[in-house]
C-alpha cells in the first residue's frame, strides 16, 4: 500500500482547492451568460408581443402613428364581441420644424388627421368590368404631409459652408448618412 507524505498531501489539497475555485469561477460565469440570454430572451418577448387577432389599419413611419384593431369580448355581454381600436402615437422628443434644417427650433406642435391619415392614396390594381385598372382616392394630397421624424429611405441634405485653403464653397452633408448610400 501506497502512503503520501504531508508535503504531497498538502501539495494535493491544493490541487483540490485550485480545481474547486476553477469550477465555482466557471460556473458563475456559466450562470451569468444563462441568466443574461435568459433576460434577453424575456425581454425581446415582451418587445415583440405579436398577436394574430389584432389587424394593422394603420403604419404612417413619417408621422410616428400606428392604428391597430381587434375583436374582444364584451365586458357587459361575454358572448358579445365588440371591436377595439388601438392609436400609438410615438412622440419624438428632438424632432425640429423643419427636420431638414438642425438650426430650426424644436416642434412643439404635433397634429394628427386621422381621416387623412387613413386614406389609401397608392394606387391599387382592381378589375372593372373585365378589364385591369389602377385606381385611388382623387383627394389624396401628399404635398402637404408633415413629417415628424426622418423617413429611413430618404436622403435628407443641408448645405454647410466648406472652407479648404482659405477659399470658401458651399457643399451639401447629409443630415441622415446611413441613408444616403446608393
Amino acid at each position: 500500500m501506497f502512503t503520501l507524505g504531508p508535503l504531497h498531501a498538502t501539495y494535493l489539497d491544493i490541487l483540490i482547492r485550485r480545481r474547486r475555485r476553477k469550477m465555482l469561477k466557471h460556473g458563475a460565469l456559466q450562470a451569468a451568460v444563462l441568466l443574461s440570454l435568459l433576460g434577453s430572451i424575456w425581454t425581446t418577448g415582451i418587445y415583440y408581443d405579436y398577436d394574430p387577432d389584432e389587424h394593422v389599419l394603420l403604419e404612417n413611419k413619417c408621422k410616428c402613428i400606428k392604428v391597430t384593431s381587434k375583436f374582444v369580448r364584451s365586458k357587459e355581454n361575454p358572448n358579445e364581441e365588440i371591436l377595439e381600436r388601438n392609436i400609438e402615437i410615438r412622440i419624438p422628443l428632438k424632432a425640429r420644424e423643419n427636420i431638414s434644417d438642425p438650426t430650426s427650433p424644436l416642434r412643439t406642435n404635433f397634429v394628427y388627421n386621422l381621416s387623412n391619415l387613413c386614406k389609401k392614396c397608392d394606387p391599387v390594381e382592381m378589375e372593372l368590368g373585365g378589364e385591369t385598372v389602377w385606381v385611388s382616392q382623387a383627394n389624396c394630397d401628399k404635398s402637404e404631409d408633415t413629417c415628424y421624424t426622418y423617413d429611413r429611405n430618404k436622403c435628407y441634405t443641408r448645405d454647410i459652408p466648406f472652407t479648404i485653403e482659405g477659399k470658401t464653397e458651399m457643399r451639401k452633408a447629409a443630415l441622415n448618412p446611413e441613408s444616403c448610400y446608393e
